[in-house]
């Protein structure tokens, strides 16, 4: 078994087909999104593939270390421009291919007009340790 990470952007990744932002949905769509992402992770769970998943607000910041005794430094002032996670679902399945079926799976929840949104999602594997080289 390898652990997935699916990745849901706000922004960042290729543009979906059904290109509505979720800000823009109705109260009815919002919910039937919702309710495919908790669908699809419940049928997972039954299957032994689900690890976890959460949704995250569209609100982040870059965070990093400026030196000893300096306070952090944030974003900046190009905030709008960076790459932001919608949110992230791990898996544990059989190898990479099990791991594109599902998030083309993932890729038609439901948007705007009830209609898939044919997102793109990014497949990344964990990184595993390496091999123990033994002379």
């Amino acid at each position: 078994m390898a652990k997935y990470l699916l990745l849901k952007h706000y922004r960042g990744a290729p543009a979906p087909v059904n290109d509505v932002p979720m800000d823009q949905w109705t109260p009815e769509e919002v919910s039937a999104h919702m309710r495919y992402m908790n669908d699809f992770a419940a049928r997972l769970e039954g299957t032994g593939e689900f690890v976890d998943g959460q949704a995250l607000a569209p609100e982040g910041t870059f965070v990093r270390y400026d030196g000893e005794g300096r306070p952090p430094v944030t974003d900046g002032p190009f905030a709008e421009t960076k790459d932001l996670i919608a949110g992230w679902m791990v898996i544990d399945v059989d190898g990479y291919e099990r791991a594109v079926e599902l998030a083309g799976e993932l890729s038609a929840a439901p948007g705007a007009g009830g209609k898939p949104i044919h997102e793109w999602l990014e497949v990344r594997p964990f990184l595993t340790a390496p091999a123990t080289i033994t002379e």
